[in-house]
């Protein structure tokens, strides 16, 4: 963890996590309480009030650092992303048992796919399932989701880039991680951590830290990752890549050459970086 990155910093000024005594300046040190996401989608913001920088989904685990009026300064346990919640979006602490393996989903008060759903659920979300009816499983919150979107929480799938490929057609959002709207790295990221593959959440951290780069005249291949400065992409093959990307405000799929030429003619795009390979 870079101290000087405010993302993966867990101080504000006022609060730091005990463990950056000595090393950054606040006014209390604490250890913080374990907490979860209580509602289906959750920006994490710069400050309170600020810009989105992510978005954290139901049932992820985060460590509150501080409680201040509407919001709350938190830690996410899936990457270590630190910023600002609203209040009302932290939970309790509690058992997870599945996760959503869909790309997105429905909760239900009653277990009946015929009654109107009280919520949607993005592929990722975590659920303490207790029982179940039928199709359906009932959460420890007294809900119904469809059984065949479940998986158990410690399931892993074997392959990112058909994992990315479940998010065609999602819309871009600058700081999405939903089916509800995604960029670049959110889907990157929802792609690895599927597969069990350790990955920050922001292009830039995924350029350092994930894998390894590609060797000269080392050939690109199926989950390999290519790299613009403020931009990434996903290899379905040697010849295509899949991203979330502005051009066409969603997931797509793009031939890997017809990519390279029309993000160096784009103004404000900086030349390409390279191509990484997940470890």
């Amino acid at each position: 963890m870079s101290a000087l990155d405010r993302r993966l910093t867990p101080a504000n000024g006022r609060v730091a996590h005990v463990s950056l005594k000595g090393q950054v300046a606040a006014e209390y040190f604490v250890e913080g309480e374990a907490a979860r996401v209580a509602v289906p989608l959750a920006d994490l913001l710069a400050r309170p009030d600020g810009p989105r920088d992510r978005q954290l989904l139901m049932g992820e685990a985060v460590r509150v650092l501080e409680r201040r009026e509407r919001h709350a300064f938190v830690q996410a346990a899936r990457d270590g992303y630190c910023g600002w919640l609203d209040l009302a979006a932290v939970g309790p602490d509690h058992p997870v048992t599945h996760r959503i393996a869909a790309p997105a989903t429905h909760l239900y008060a009653t277990p009946s796919l015929k009654r109107r759903e009280v919520a949607s659920l993005s592929f990722g979300a975590l659920l303490d399932v207790r029982a179940g009816k039928g199709r359906f499983a009932e959460t420890a919150d007294g809900l119904f989701v469809p059984r065949v979107h479940l998986a158990p929480a410690g399931t892993r799938m074997e392959d990112p880039a058909g994992v990315a490929e479940t998010f065609l057609g999602t819309p871009y959002l600058w700081g999405g991680n939903s089916r509800a709207g995604i960029d670049c790295s959110g889907l990157v990221q929802a792609a690895m951590l599927a597969c069990g593959l350790a990955c920050p959440g922001d292009s830039d951290q995924q350029f350092r830290l994930v894998g390894r780069p590609l060797a000269s005249g080392e050939a690109p291949g199926r989950n390999d990752l290519f790299f613009w400065k403020g931009h990434v992409a996903l290899a379905l093959d040697g010849e295509r890549l899949i991203h979330a990307n502005g051009a066409a405000m969603a997931v797509t799929i793009e031939p890997v050459a017809a990519a390279l030429v029309r993000i160096a003619a784009e103004e404000g795009e900086a030349a390409f970086l390279g191509i990484r390979r997940p470890q």
